[in-house]
């Protein structure tokens, strides 16, 4: 059985190494034909300006000829590498064969040095196959371990990570802590700290301990799998600026070839030899080929996705990389976004004073929940050493809460919004602190009758307020903040991320997001960043849906046009300064190459150029603009260190204190 995943691999290299060798055979062949005219006399001279031409002609004019028939046969497109075919043999017709010689080992130099260049873009994310573990340690029913291909793991299986093994598959830890670097999924270069119950992806590095992991998803579910799909669909989703370059290089390269038809007619005309005409006619075609000008685009936008996906940022083709660019407005979902989600427990209040019970029922209640709130409730009640109870028929009510059934009846949980949907009142005495406090509130009852409540606190990441700065610093008009939590919750947050009172917007449904986002974008284009989940439809809204730290999460890399692997705020402002830095490689290369090729026709046309510096400076411009672009290979935003936070230090925000609102933030599924 033939294995297509190799054959994608090895047949491109295969290719690569072809075009090589015919290149080499170019220059060869040229060194002959100039060695003959410039070395040398008499017969051996000629044997050996015509063999090396011969050469040249075979080994870079066929295979160019060919690829210019293939896409003329197939595609109804004319190529650009005709254009170098029919300006060779027109050299060739008039006596300039050694010149036709130097055009097309030129050319085919050229060629090779943009396919290898384009080449290490693709192959970028590619480097990602070799990391696979080939091979895993996988644990029997009886305790036993055997060493088995990684492709043969299931979902279940349970397998054991040695200290310096990479994962093979992605999985839950079960038993065992230990630090994983988790630079190929995510481009954070620091190791991670694992524990049970936490997520492992697949390619990643376990540095120390003995872990024990149960396989979650196949290989061909995997993240490193669908990182690979992703890019490479990003990769063949072009950009309007890419569409754009190859709409105008077919329709210009017609015209080239008509306008010199014309200009043979017009120096026929004006007086010139038919061998003078048709040589300067064929230098027309040369200087006016838009090589660099189709080239210019794709060689910057694959480059800078090579590098994003990387650093961890996942852009799902040319267009979202572009929009980031003019991005004016950014707004924000709070929760697991700008604030760590990991939320902690600060206040319980039990009406009936069994606050063990209390917390009993609420966390077992929220533990078909995944939403950080829940995840405090669970640690709150491991570290009380709290037992759960079975909970049934569990369902979410967006921008609400969360309702099941126990053993005693119907029970619910979330906001204050939930608290008047059942009928109950929060307007109880031993409720004030909580509800008072700059907190979210989550309260749960049974019908009318309210149980109780906990306060919750979350912080803002460590990284979000040095990013934020970061894009005000980059041009971004305006930031926005969005939450469904309580006002004085919101200004807490907003206050120590350095926003104005007037960019936090709080007790906000899912559907009040996207009419702001609707409203923001008048004018301006605007992203906004979320979970992925929650906020599918304002991230569908912007003009750029942007997933924070959706590793592993299938629902976040479908709904969003940016995927961020890592939950690490600075890689979205590197992603932007990325994404302005390539509109301002490609606006380079533009200009550069158009302004090459009006010199070039301008001196073809009216000052008699030489075809050899036609050639020169043709192939040399679109050598010049691939190598531009390809310097955002090495853009820094793998390397993006705490050194930002330093750099970019949250503006003293204003006064936002003393503002109190009646609602809670949303419990539950929200």
């Amino acid at each position: 059985m033939i294995d297509h995943a190799l054959l994608e691999g090895v047949l491109p290299r295969f290719l690569s190494g072809i075009s090589v060798v015919l290149t080499a055979a170019t220059v060869i062949g040229l060194a002959l034909a100039l060695a003959g005219t410039w070395l040398l006399d008499g017969p051996l001279a000629s044997q050996l300006v015509l063999s090396g031409t011969v050469l040249v002609y075979l080994a870079g004019g066929v295979p160019a000829g060919w690829r210019a028939l293939q896409a003329l046969w197939r595609e109804h497109t004319l190529d650009i590498d005709l254009l170098m075919v029919v300006a060779a043999i027109a050299a060739a017709i008039v006596g300039a064969t050694v010149e036709g010689a130097v055009l097309l080992t030129l050319f085919s130099l050229s060629t090779t040095l943009e396919e290898r260049a384009m080449g290490r873009a693709r192959r970028a994310i590619e480097a990602l196959m070799s990391l696979r573990p080939e091979t895993a340690f996988r644990k029997t029913q009886d305790g036993a371990v055997e060493e088995i291909p990684a492709a043969d793991l299931g979902v279940g299986d349970l397998v054991i990570l040695r200290p310096g093994s990479r994962v093979p598959a992605d999985g839950v830890i079960v038993a065992g802590r230990g630090s994983l670097d988790e630079s190929t999924i995510t481009g954070e270069s620091m190791p991670v700290r694992r524990e049970p119950g936490s997520q492992v992806f697949e390619a990643t590095v376990n540095l120390d301990g003995v872990l024990e992991v149960r396989v979650a998803k196949t290989l061909e579910q995997s993240t490193v799998a669908r990182m690979i799909a992703l890019v490479t669909e990003a990769q063949a989703a072009k950009a309007p600026s890419e569409r754009f370059s190859a709409w105008f290089g077919q329709r210009y390269t017609i015209a080239v070839l008509l306008g010199s038809a014309v200009a043979l007619g017009v120096f026929l005309w004006l007086g010139n030899n038919w061998e003078t005409a048709l040589y300067r006619a064929a230098t027309m075609l040369v200087a006016a080929s838009p090589c660099a000008i189709v080239i210019s685009v794709p060689a910057a936008i694959l480059s800078a996705l090579s590098a994003a996906a990387r650093g961890g940022v996942l852009f799902k083709g040319g267009a979202a990389l572009e929009t980031l660019a003019s991005v004016k407005v950014f707004a924000f979902d709070k929760t697991g976004t700008l604030t760590a989600g990991r939320a902690t427990v600060t206040g319980i209040v039990a009406l009936d004073g069994n606050q063990s019970g209390f917390l009993s029922t609420l966390t077992s209640l929220e533990a078909h929940s995944e939403h950080p709130i829940a995840d405090a409730l669970r640690r709150e009640a491991a570290q009380c050493d709290v037992a759960l109870h079975d909970v049934r028929n569990v369902k979410s009510l967006p921008s609400a809460g969360i309702m099941g059934e126990d053993d005693l009846g119907p029970i619910w949980a979330g906001n204050r919004r939930m608290v008047e949907a059942m009928g109950a009142s929060a307007d109880h005495d031993a409720l004030r602190d909580l509800q008072n406090s700059a907190e979210t509130v989550i309260y749960m009852g049974r019908g009318d009758n309210l149980l109780g409540a906990v306060s919750v606190a979350d912080r803002p990441r460590e990284t979000s307020a040095a990013a934020l700065a970061a894009l005000r610093a980059s041009g971004v008009a305006t930031i926005l903040m969005m939450t469904g939590d309580r006002r004085p919750v919101a200004l807490r947050i907003g206050q120590e991320l350095g926003l104005r009172t007037d960019e936090i917007h709080a007790e906000m449904l899912p559907q009040d997001k996207v009419v702001m986002v609707a409203k923001a974008a008048q004018g301006r284009k605007i992203a906004f960043v979320g979970d992925g989940v929650n906020d599918a439809a304002a991230l569908a809204r912007a003009d750029v849906g942007i997933a924070m730290g959706v590793a592993g999460s299938e629902v976040a890399l479908q709904a969003a046009d940016v995927a961020l692997l890592s939950e690490d705020m600075e890689r979205l402002a590197a992603a932007h300064r990325l994404s302005k830095r390539t509109a301002r490689i490609i606006r380079q290369n533009l200009t550069f190459a158009i302004g090459a090729m009006l010199v070039l026709v301008i001196g073809a046309a009216m000052f008699e150029l030489p075809l050899p510096l036609a050639v020169v400076g043709h192939e040399g411009g679109t050598v010049l603009v691939v190598l531009n672009g390809l310097r955002l290979l090495s853009d820094p935003i793998r390397d993006v260190s705490r050194s930002m936070s330093q750099t970019f230090m949250p503006s003293r925000p204003e006064e936002v204190g003393g503002e109190r609102a009646a609602y809670s933030r949303p419990g539950g599924l929200v």
